[in-house]
């Protein structure tokens, strides 16, 4: 079967089939391979090793025509912006042709075909492999630099094909010969020249042995000591301190931190292990790799936390607006552990649409206190080693997040902020949000232990605060052990609050420009806010405020106080994007106005309806997810079981089609929340009366018309508020979320409380 495989070109590096092997990548190019690879091809590459060493760019026409089918075991990324895969070699496939891939046209793809193995006869193919056997045995008893458990591997190996590649992988022969061996698909070839080619590697052996054995008799005692104490010398001096000196470093250092029994034996054992182990020992590295770690972590290094509540509320009001919440949360903590400086730092989870400074005020937080700030962003995370650290039994392994970013503070009472909690990946291999129990758990962080530095640390005296867009996506568990606040969108005119107080001053001062260089009424900044953003936070409103200022100096009009007006919005910031007066006052029959809370924040979803000649079928259009479907249904099976009720004696369901549309078709929806807007949509158009737009719906209906409660009601009245809707209905049942809200905001909007269904028939349509 023909099957496309994104291409990896190594040089001087061969992947044989059965052959596994670790490869550091540090191009954006093969970064980009290994991704499409794992995300699109279910972890599988073709690798290939091109003829031609020396050229940077090879034609294809040059590259070989059989490749080794590869499989990702691995990937993972390291500190230094590497990413170190581990690649398994499978079986040879022939390459039909090259192409670019559609994805990015710097990718090449291969369209690869299985090959047919040759058969041999099962007498010829025991004795071959036997004889293969014997020579290879022989060859490491003639050599110094191969193991003897590769004898252990190839014994156990019955077929010819996998033997000749397993002795390959471990043969020291020229790089032209091994990619020759790649290329030959016939095993009893392969198997003849390779027992050639160890043949002629025993004799060169036997050669290089008698040679070295002749040139050791010749040199005198004397002589050889004096080259050895030179080489000695020269090794010490290359290496820089010796091993005693290091050695003495990490006693002392040790000494310092007056540890816990437990933690200074095992320090103190490491350090005596690197002093019996050879310098040039891979395990040295590794020793001294985690000595450097353990003894450079904060055990009981904490910075002076400011306790002064006064200057905290001062700090933390001159950088943000509002997030009264999570401001009076701090202050009440900063109160109580100046009564007792035992208490440990709340685990605070803030939850909010992207924009209102979930992150800001973490930073904010943490400077307000005095504490060093770290953060560790988890959205699309997958891999539970990524906080919890790897076993040091694997190369280049090291600790993880938690233990890196305490180390990078300098202190055990830091401010950690753990972004994008709800955005964690969860899969059938691991599970990183069951790892963030351990560590966000106030009764088991105290001893915490990462797989790295195998010893508890304590986690209790850091403050942890986490961020989500999003609450229903956290996992459960998790959430249980959070104090979630939550920040609520702003409405336009707390936008123009936090622009004149916050934004505009931060860009002219960032960019160093007298603040002398805009005058912009706050008509005009109101204006901008609905004409040219759409957001529950400011980022783009800070986006756009920051390209207004960027055209002012452009246009040379630095030293003259510039007034906008629309003309000169329109002029720099180009067209409105939107335009909230647009449909302000429209009467449309079957056109109503659902409330619904996206990712952003509060929001409209306008709904449409029509009816035509048909059989009585009932369409729905715009992206619905499953509950919303079934709101529909019981919104019309409502209606169908009230038409004395609603005067629909005349109207026959059953020679009608009715099709109902949400606008923003490309965006996902669910709930039973626009329960209440569907049958007011389907009403209206039936008894053809329109619904103005200023008035917006929200509630989940039950059958007998009963309006129950749903959530959000904050966010969807700031939404209501920002696209100039004037009058809503709200479920009865949700009176007390009236309470968040804040009372500007329902002054200026008419909220009608509704029980049930016929209170909004009789408010709307008699």
């Amino acid at each position: 079967m023909d099957t496309l495989l994104p291409v990896m070109l190594l040089k001087g590096l061969i992947v044989l089939p059965n052959q596994e092997v670790k490869i550091d990548l540090n191009n954006n190019l093969s970064k980009e391979i290994a991704k499409l690879a794992v995300k699109d091809y279910n972890r599988h590459i073709l690798v290939i090793t091109p003829h031609n060493q020396v050229e940077e760019s090879p034609e294809v026409a040059d590259l070989p025509f059989v490749g080794t089918l590869c499989k990702i075991k691995s990937r993972i990324e390291l500190p230094n912006g590497n990413v170190r895969i581990t690649l398994k070699g499978i079986h040879r496939v022939k390459i039909i042709s090259f192409q670019n891939s559609p994805v990015n046209e710097d990718i090449l793809e291969a369209l690869t075909t299985n090959i047919e193995l040759p058969k041999f006869d099962d007498v010829e193919e025991k004795a071959v492999i036997k004889k293969l056997n014997e020579i290879v045995k022989e060859y490491v008893a003639s050599s110094n630099h191969i193991s003897n458990s590769i004898l252990n591997n190839i014994k156990v190996i019955d077929d010819l094909s996998l033997l000749t590649d397993t002795i390959c992988s471990f043969m020291p022969m020229p790089f032209v010969k091994k990619l020759a061996y790649v290329e030959e698909i016939n095993a009893m070839y392969r198997a003849r020249n390779l027992l050639k080619d160890i043949k002629v590697e025993i004799e060169v052996l036997k050669l290089d042995q008698k040679i070295e054995k002749e040139l050791e008799n010749s040199l005198e005692a004397s002589q050889k000591e004096f080259i050895l104490r030179e080489k000695v010398k020269i090794l010490e001096h290359e290496l820089g301190d010796s091993t005693d000196n290091i050695t003495q470093g990490y006693y002392e250092e040790l000494e310092k931190l007056k540890l816990a029994k437990s933690v200074h034996d095992k320090i103190l054992h490491e350090i005596k292990k690197l002093e019996y182990t050879n310098d040039l020992s891979p395990e040295s590295a590794m020793i001294r790799n985690y000595l450097e770690w353990i003894l450079s972590l904060p055990w009981h290094k904490e910075t002076f936390e400011n306790n002064n509540l006064e200057d905290i509320k001062k700090k933390l009001d001159e950088r943000h607006y509002g997030l009264d919440a999570i401001k009076t949360r701090i202050l009440e903590y900063v109160a109580l552990k100046n009564n007792n400086q035992d208490i440990t730092s709340p685990i605070i989870c803030l939850v909010g649409p992207p924009g209102v400074g979930k992150t800001t005020i973490a930073k904010e937080i943490a400077s307000a206190l005095n504490r060093k700030f770290y953060k560790i962003s988890v959205g699309g995370l997958n891999d539970s080693s990524e906080l919890m650290g790897h076993r040091r039994t694997y190369m280049g392994s090291n600790p993880g997040k938690i233990i890196q970013g305490l180390k990078k503070c300098g202190s055990k009472n830091p401010v950690f902020l753990i972004d994008e909690i709800d955005k964690l990946t969860i899969n059938s291999k691991d599970d990183p949000a069951s790892v963030l129990l351990d560590i966000l758990d106030k009764e088991q962080n105290s001893e915490f232990i990462d797989n790295y530095i195998e010893e508890a640390f304590d986690l209790s005296r850091v403050f942890f605060i986490l961020t989500a867009n999003n609450d229903a996506d956290i996992p459960l568990a998790l959430r249980d052990r959070l104090e979630i606040i939550y920040l609520s969108s702003y409405t336009n005119y707390e936008k123009l609050d936090i622009a004149k107080k916050y934004l505009i001053p931060r860009i002219l001062l960032e960019n160093k420009i007298n603040n002398k260089i805009i005058s912009i009424s706050d008509e005009m900044l109101l204006y901008l806010i609905s004409a040219y953003t759409e957001e529950a936070g400011v980022r783009d409103l800070y986006r756009n405020l920051e390209k207004l200022i960027r055209k002012l100096v452009l246009l040379g009009k630095v030293s003259e106080r510039t007034k906008i007006s629309k003309v000169r919005l329109k002029e720099y910031l180009g067209i409105p994007k939107y335009d909230m007066l647009e449909n302000k006052g429209e009467y449309v029959v079957g056109k109503v106005n659902a409330l619904a809370v996206t990712s952003g924040g509060g929001d409209i979803i306008p709904i449409e309806a029509c009816i035509f000649e048909g059989k009585g079928e009932f369409t729905i259009t715009g992206m619905l997810g499953k509950v919303m479907e079934e709101s529909t249904k019981v919104a019309l099976s409502y209606i169908k079981s009230h038409q004395k009720n609603f005067n629909l004696k005349d109207f026959y369901f059953n020679i009608k089609d009715i099709h109902l549309h949400f606008l923003e078709a490309a965006v996902k929806k669910d709930g039973p929340s626009a329960g209440v807007a569907i049958t007011t949509s389907i009403l209206s158009l039936i008894l053809n009366k329109s619904v103005s737009s200023n008035i917006a719906f929200t509630g989940e209906i039950s059958l007998n018309g009963d309006i129950l409660k749903v959530g959000g009601i904050k966010e969807k009245i700031i939404g209501a508020f920002n696209h100039d809707v004037t009058t809503i209905y709200i479920p009865y049942l949700n009176e007390l979320d009236l309470e968040e809200v804040p009372s500007k905001i329902k002054e200026k909007l008419d909220i009608h409380l509704v029980k049930n269904y016929k209170e909004i028939y009789e408010d709307l349509f008699l």
